[in-house]
């Protein structure tokens, strides 16, 4: 579990948005800061993780405060302020912070590619079957050969890329970064995989899954607002969505170990 990309997506917002927005320095060199920032983020979580053997859901909540807490110092310390805009370029509005129709961001096409990267990646590549070794039993996984650190420092900075690139692109889109911005994310991203039936403990689940479970997310989260139920309480309603689904994940983890028996 990796809770540093909470932080990491606006501390990567705000990286682009000083470094181009603030200092006025080329877009690619922005983007690639933040990009940058990511990947060492992700590299950092994961050096922890071997090098510790303590939980990633202690590690990262560990990273998360501490990002924060960076992202608000040099935030204040480079531009005086918690917030900095940035005007993008017509090309970065283009590929990053377009709205199509008034509704949609260009964004979209870039989830729907990057899921398709990581289908191929996860269910046909066989660095997929690597994953699932690892999040089942990680001793297992390391002798059967599998190289688990090396795996698992990876799979971090793949995480913190993709956080990171959230970042840049909620910059393009709504032309400013905040220290704040972003942060929801940790615990929606939560309810889309669980809801996806992805086991929390590790070792089973599926991207498509996961892409149904954002949708889901997605449409209850806003549907709420277009209905005569108060708003006040749409937090209860993700709140019980959330709850029944991790009942249902001991379910599907029954479901995955009589699987996993069968194929046997």
């Amino acid at each position: 579990l990796d809770r540093s990309f909470g932080a990491t997506i606006p501390a990567s917002s705000l990286t682009v948005a000083v470094i181009s927005g603030h200092y006025g320095a080329p877009e690619p060199v922005g983007i690639a800061a933040a990009l940058g920032l990511g990947l060492l983020v992700g590299w950092i979580n994961g050096l922890l993780v071997n090098r510790t053997a303590m939980p990633s859901l202690i590690v990262t909540i560990g990273t998360l405060f501490g990002i924060m807490g960076l992202t608000l110092g040099f935030s204040v310390l480079l531009t005086g302020s918690t917030s900095t805009a940035v005007v993008p370029s017509d090309t970065a509005q283009a590929l990053l912070g377009q709205f199509i129709g008034g509704m949609f961001q260009v964004t979209i096409f870039w989830w729907i590619a990057i899921a398709a990267g990581f289908i191929y990646l996860l269910h046909i590549s066989p660095v997929g079957n690597w994953i699932y070794a690892l999040g089942g039993d990680r001793v297992s996984a390391r002798n059967a050969g599998i190289p688990t650190e090396k795996l698992t420092t990876s799979l971090f900075m793949l995480s913190g890329l993709c956080a990171a690139f959230v970042g840049v692109s909620q910059a393009m889109v709504y032309q400013s970064a905040q220290v704040a911005g972003g942060q929801s994310f940790i615990f929606n991203s939560i309810m889309c995989v669980v809801i996806g039936g992805v086991l929390l403990t590790g070792g089973f689940g599926s991207i498509v899954g996961i892409v149904l479970g954002t949708i889901t997310f997605a449409m209850v989260n806003q549907g709420i607002y277009f209905t005569s139920f108060d708003p006040n309480l749409g937090s209860v309603i993700i709140g019980a969505l959330l709850l029944v689904a991790v009942l249902m994940n001991d379910t599907f983890r029954r479901l995955a170990l009589s699987y996993s028996v069968k194929k046997r």
